[in-house]
């Protein structure tokens, strides 16, 4: 569930007209804003996962055909979009630990852009490659630019456990935004970072033994160790021999369909060509649904 103290934030979180709020002419130092990110997380490495999150999730709620959704209007500080299931959690954690940054720069800032920002700042400050980022959303003024619930992939769909449900379930929700067979395993690398909490999504535990790197090490993982059902009360999930790491369903999925199989492999034998599609793919997570953005330097 979410923190009262996430409700709280979001809720009274200022939100201006462009020019007055967020994205006005006088535009923040962006160079400075990623420094004061990475500054967050090299005090708190765990902070980092989060915060890709936060970008991801911001991101991943397009659609192409009703184009709307999207970072753009950095929406996710709304309590009625981190009431969504696949945000649970973010309003206590991310949303909150951006607010001191965001008040520093105040209207030269958008939460859109920080939010966004955040995660190409967290990918490289964890090991990963330095994705292109642009400058220029506009925060929607209020909570009516919000896209209904349901646009974020499940852990499980359709029976319990992995099973072609999941894998159309993904291309469902990833074909949506545009993506193909190739960028949702890449994007899906995402998850050699972070852990998953039963406070938050109820299922547990890490997918990787070093969950603050960015690497490939989730699709050696997925294609070296024997995965398992959890015997547990919680959700159906996947666990490794020495029931330390742990898959969901539509992890395992992966490994089990032969079209997102070989990108699976693909990844595993060449960490360099996961960087790169995986910055590509992100880069393009990050700008969907938006207009007028500037490219802009952040490293």
């Amino acid at each position: 569930t979410l923190a009262a103290s996430g409700y709280a934030s979001a809720a009274n979180a200022i939100n201006l007209p462009f020019g007055l709020g967020g994205g006005g002419s006088k535009s923040a130092d962006y160079k400075a804003v990623a420094s004061d990110i990475a500054s967050l997380i090299q005090a708190d490495p765990d902070k980092g996962p989060t915060l890709v999150r936060l970008a991801w999730h911001s991101s991943g709620t397009y659609d192409k055909m009703s184009k709307d959704g999207g970072s753009g209007g950095g929406t996710i500080r709304f309590k009625e979009e981190l009431a969504h299931g696949g945000n649970a959690g973010l309003g206590s954690t991310a949303v909150v630990w951006m607010e001191d940054i965001k008040k520093k720069y105040g209207d030269s800032l958008s939460y859109a852009d920080l939010y966004t920002l955040g995660g190409v700042v967290a990918i490289k400050e964890l090991g990963g490659p330095t994705i292109p980022w642009s400058s220029g959303r506009v925060d929607a003024l209020d909570p009516s630019a919000v896209t209904p619930d349901g646009r974020l992939p499940n852990a499980d769909s359709g029976p319990s456990g992995s099973d072609p449900e999941d894998a159309a379930h993904l291309r469902t929700i990833f074909n949506r935004m545009g993506f193909d067979d190739q960028e949702i395993v890449a994007l899906s690398g995402a998850h050699a970072l972070g852990r998953c909490h039963t406070t938050a999504s109820g299922y547990d535990g890490p997918w990787s033994p070093l969950p603050t790197t960015f690497n490939n090490l989730y699709f050696k993982l997925l294609n070296q160790q024997k995965w398992t059902k959890r015997d547990w009360t919680g959700p159906f999930q996947y666990e490794d021999g020495t029931k330390s790491l742990m898959m969901l369903p539509t992890d395992l999925v992966l490994i089990q369909d032969d079209s997102f199989k070989k990108y699976i492999d693909l990844y595993a034998s060449d960490q360099a060509k996961f960087f790169q599609d995986f910055s590509k793919a992100f880069n393009k997570l990050e700008e969907l649904g938006t207009s007028g953005l500037k490219a802009t330097e952040w490293v």
